[in-house]
């Protein structure tokens, strides 16, 4: 069993920002599947369907960002799912427009959402696959993620967001090694396998409670 949790805030005026690549990605993928996400449940709407002889749990976080991982943390322990079986979707500032990278693990970075997720869930081992939305310094970050995407990067999105929803299908489908080899548009370096400090999460995710919860 897996669940395919995209990050994002909700409400018509964040649904085209940059900040909601998550969302619109596993909108995508909800209609590759034809699995509607409209079901109420778990703080989020969810959607199931059937892949590859496996039931996938479609997850939208209906909490804003900052506190995307009480949604998922509650959804994974009430379908047992293990870490290695949850693949999060989110916008990434290091990652040009139109870049797609799916990683086995890996730390938050900057992205609140992340922080939330980490922390919820007590574990950093878990897949996750970046959408990529540049980042050219201009804005405050907030104001920047918060931004929608000029008209001369549109394609380049809606080109992202396909396949990434493609590379969140063959992950259940093929594998999270094969889903990176074919979709990843660079190839990462293994990263050094490591466990959350038990304290650190904590620490962060006061942070981002502290915060905007959009952000």
């Amino acid at each position: 069993m897996y669940i395919i949790c995209g990050l994002g805030n909700p409400g018509r005026e964040y649904a085209a920002t940059r900040h909601n690549m998550g969302f619109r990605t596993l909108d995508e993928l909800a209609r590759l599947l034809n699995a509607p996400v409209m079901q109420l449940k778990f703080k989020s709407l969810v959607g199931e369907t059937r892949l590859a002889g496996q039931k996938v749990i479609l997850l939208k976080p209906q909490t804003f960002m900052n506190n995307s991982g009480e949604a998922l943390r509650e959804a994974a322990a009430y379908y047992k799912v293990e870490p290695e079986n949850i693949l999060v979707i989110y916008d990434d500032t290091d990652l040009p427009v139109g870049s797609i990278r799916m990683r086995p693990f890996g730390s938050s970075g900057s992205h609140n959402g992340m922080k939330s997720v980490i922390y919820q869930l007590q574990s950093d081992q878990f897949p996750r696959l970046r959408v990529g939305i540049g980042s050219k310094g201009l804005l405050d970050m907030r104001d920047f993620v918060l931004s929608r995407f000029p008209e001369s990067e549109q394609e380049a999105v809606e080109s992202s967001i396909k396949q990434a929803a493609l590379a969140a299908k063959c992950f259940v489908e093929e594998g999270l090694q094969e889903a990176m080899s074919k979709y990843n548009t660079k190839k990462d370096k293994p990263p050094k396998h490591k466990r959350v400090p038990g304290t650190e999460p904590a620490a962060e995710a006061s942070e981002a409670k502290a915060e905007d919860t959009v952000e």
